[in-house]
């Protein structure tokens, strides 16, 4: 049976491995450089009610938890990815924190050190824990909100103000959606429960208002100062995108579609190597009572189907969705795990081999310049084409060489405007499918440099205006 040593010791090789990769991959578009390039237009501003999609163009699309943290990390460490990602970083440990304590007071010291290692080995979990996106954020804020409302029923009243601050947290980092995966299971659960008096133990009067106190400076700044935010992101982002047949109201490009019950798919392909794990327990104990007397097991497997029930109907969706219920289906398989008489030892060598294999595909694939080669990145060209002249985009715009480049790349519409811009010296970067309309159009006036995934970059040599 492997040791508590041997289990911290895997919780910090994979915390090792998450920094070397925060130091070592670049940000990649669209989802990761655009949400750091946000941020770092926050620094570069000052403006920190508004997030910008770009300079004076406000970002609607989500509250700015996420932003602040990577703009925090800029300020402090210059615009790195790494600057980017480490607050990131510290919302998923705080969330691991939050399941190893919540681990320990429902079971024992080695069940929460195993489910803060199963949770932290998931695939999603460990791919996001230092994404520049909204997701962690959010699981941070439903993790609390949940774990608090559980343990403050049982009296402890520190317990009880994690809940609304948990749900303070999920409102600034993606909005209501935050509040409907934490009520939905609570209140499912407390119907099946039907002991109302418990409720008294949360601290409701102080707690509702330390969550607005958090919550609505921010919501009524960011209307007043940009008007129209509100009524963008609560009706349009919240209820008209999933209502509206062909809702066009999307100010920052389409999203992704799948076809529904999609969420389904991505959790088993999100949760591996564990994904097999909770639903062969289950079967296994489906003919005994599974569900102890206080309820947990039923709480933990509501918290846990709750994101892919919500989502089974929608279309528009990423893999992350499925984040939020991950600790909680960690925490429930090992509760279960451990009626087994030899809990721990394949599944936990499984899931640090997963990550030891991912990290050796990634040192090898670096050592031969890979990941800008397999990823979407423009950090390369940006680095190729760095101390000469003015550097343009043609027809797209990539985040990542915005990021990479301080914000220094003017976007250029069309094939007639670029003949018009370009000088002696200056770049542009054009999709590869343009190249040859490029070539046909100026000839020699440019000269190939270099080219990745997406991108090739070129130079003037001294032509402009060519016709």
């Amino acid at each position: 049976m492997t040791s508590n040593r041997a289990l911290v010791s895997g919780l910090f090789f994979l915390l090792a491995i998450r920094l070397l990769a925060m130091i070592w991959v670049p940000l990649t578009d669209p989802t990761e450089a655009r949400y750091a390039e946000i941020a770092r237009i926050m620094v570069d501003t000052g403006n920190w009610i508004t997030p910008q999609f770009d300079y004076g163009i406000p970002f609607w699309a989500k509250p700015p938890l996420h932003t602040w943290l990577a703009a925090i990390g800029i300020e402090a460490f210059g615009s790195s990815p790494f600057a980017a990602r480490i607050g990131i970083l510290f919302s998923t440990i705080l969330t691991l924190a939050i399941v190893w304590r919540w681990t320990r007071s429902v079971s024992d010291s080695r069940s929460s050190i195993v489910a803060t290692l199963v949770t932290a080995s998931t695939g999603v979990f460990f791919f996001s824990a230092a994404f520049v996106q909204t997701d962690m954020v959010l699981t941070l804020g439903v993790v609390a909100s949940m774990a608090g409302f559980y343990n403050g029923l049982k009296g402890s009243r520190s317990w009880g103000w994690l809940f609304f601050l948990g749900l303070a947290i999920g409102l600034l980092a993606k909005g209501p959606i935050a509040v409907v995966l934490s009520m939905t299971p609570i209140a499912l659960w407390m119907i099946w429960r039907r002991d109302w008096q418990t409720l008294t133990r949360l601290p409701w009067i102080g707690g509702t208002i330390l969550c607005l106190a958090l919550v609505l400076p921010w919501y009524a700044s960011a209307e007043i100062a940009t008007p129209g935010y509100l009524r963008y992101f609560l009706i349009g982002e919240h209820i008209e995108r999933f209502l509206v047949p062909g809702w066009k109201g999307d100010l920052y490009g389409s999203g992704r579609e799948h076809a529904k019950g999609t969420i389904w798919l991505f959790w088993i392909i999100a949760t591996l190597p564990w994904s097999p794990l909770l639903p062969v327990l289950l079967w296994r104990y489906r003919k005994t009572p599974i569900f102890d007397d206080e309820g947990l097991h039923l709480y933990l497997l509501l918290f846990a189907l709750t994101p892919l029930v919500f989502f089974t109907a929608a279309a528009n969706i990423l893999i992350a969705y499925v984040l939020p219920g991950i600790p909680a289906a960690a925490i429930l398989a090992v509760i279960l795990w451990t009626r087994m008489r030899s809990p721990g030892g394949f599944w936990l060598k499984l899931g640090l081999a997963e990550i030891t294999v991912f990290t050796v595909g990634l040192i090898c694939i670096s050592i031969f310049d890979g990941t800008r080669t397999l990823l979407p990145t423009e950090d390369r060209l940006v680095a190729v084409y760095q101390g000469r002249g003015r550097l343009a985009i043609l027809r797209g715009r990539s985040f990542s060489s915005e990021f990479y480049s301080k914000g220094e790349v003017t976007k250029i519409k069309s094939m007639d405007d670029l003949s018009k811009w370009l000088a002696a010296g200056d770049g542009v970067l054009v999709r590869r499918a343009d190249r040859d309309a490029l070539d046909t159009r100026f000839g020699s006036a440019l000269s190939f440099l270099s080219e990745d995934k997406n991108y090739a970059l070129y130079i003037s040599n001294g032509a402009p205006n060519v016709q």
